[in-house]
């Protein structure tokens, strides 16, 4: 007796829960990032203001026009210093092509940016704002990273989902036999882990140096930095498949010690072994699981894509 009221409220709630998803979610864009649970609370946030206070995708209400060309002013992080200025961005979907203007009204941008080569992420630990945007492109085989941010939560993200619409335009146009479905999870992604570790040389008897490294799933690098927010990275490993021979393994090579940190791995590629060390073994267990998951996991076809206009260029 005492559980079929608790059954039949269970049943309510969950029937409750679906018609009101089904209303406020009726007409969410594709491109429209939705927030889980290990996202930031900027994210979060205007998602549910989005939903439920500006009702911004009822079955009857205008789609959201975050499509097209767009401005925007944002605070950007100097590349050779930590000061923030403000910057012009303009966004031209059409044309797929992003710039930055160093002068309000300037003429000519300080960068132009391929929206085919552009992620962004929120990164707002690494930035230190509530609202930090990080912009990364490719630029001459290496990864540009722009940080960026606006004092607007409600600015902020919709200049992130903005930039995602521009992106499922180009994707679309780059594999028009692909379902949309396969196409939304490749629009913009987020590092699959970061964190300190440190690295010895080639010849695996230089001293280990601490680095930050960046590990992005989608392109299969392994970025690492001298500093977390620096403009550039200071070299990467590229990570292909099981099947072509890549690897991680728990530990350092024979004859091999750590500097500090005693926890280490090493990444076997075809051409050289890469050895780090973490500094807890928690963070060791965590590298070897997304490393893992990188080198089991099938060749995308943006990466494949990707991989031959670089082995074109050089």
């Amino acid at each position: 007796m005492g559980t079929a009221p608790t059954a039949g409220l269970r049943f309510m709630t969950h029937n409750g829960n679906l018609n009101m998803k089904a209303k406020f979610e009726a007409r969410v864009p594709p491109f429209y990032y939705v927030p889980q649970a290990s996202d930031c609370l900027v994210l979060k946030e205007q998602w549910i203001r989005a939903k439920y206070e500006r009702q911004e995708f009822l079955a009857d209400e205008k789609a959201v026009s975050l499509q097209g060309d767009r401005e925007v002013f944002l605070w950007k992080r100097g590349r050779d210093n930590a000061q923030f200025l403000r910057r012009r961005f303009v966004l031209l979907a059409r044309e797929g092509l992003l710039k930055y203007y160093t002068k309000e009204e300037g003429k000519t941008p300080k960068a132009v940016i391929n929206i085919k080569d552009l992620n962004a992420t929120f990164q707002t630990e690494k930035i230190g704002h509530p609202h930090g945007l990080q912009i990364t492109y490719r630029k001459d085989g290496r990864t540009r990273n722009l940080f960026v941010y606006h004092d607007s939560g409600k600015e902020i993200v919709d200049w992130f989902n903005a930039l995602r619409a521009a992106r499922l335009q180009y994707l679309k146009l780059a594999f028009p036999d692909l379902p949309e479905s396969e196409l939304v999870p490749l629009i913009t992604r987020n590092y699959l882990k970061q964190g300190f570790m440190e690295k010895t040389g080639p010849k695996q008897k230089e001293p280990f140096k601490k680095r930050w490294f960046a590990l992005d799933a989608l392109e299969r690098r392994l970025l690492y930095y001298k500093n977390t927010l620096d403009a550039f990275e200071q070299g990467q490993v590229l990570l292909g498949s099981n099947e072509q021979g890549y690897e991680v393994c728990e530990d350092l090579p024979k004859g091999v010690r750590g500097n500090r940190w005693k926890a280490g791995l090493t990444v076997i590629t075809p051409e050289r072994k890469f050895v780090f060390t973490c500094p807890s073994e928690k963070e060791q267990r965590e590298w070897l699981e997304s490393l893992r998951d990188v080198l089991s996991s099938p060749l995308s076809p943006l990466y494949l894509l990707n991989a031959s206009a670089e082995s074109g260029l050089r």
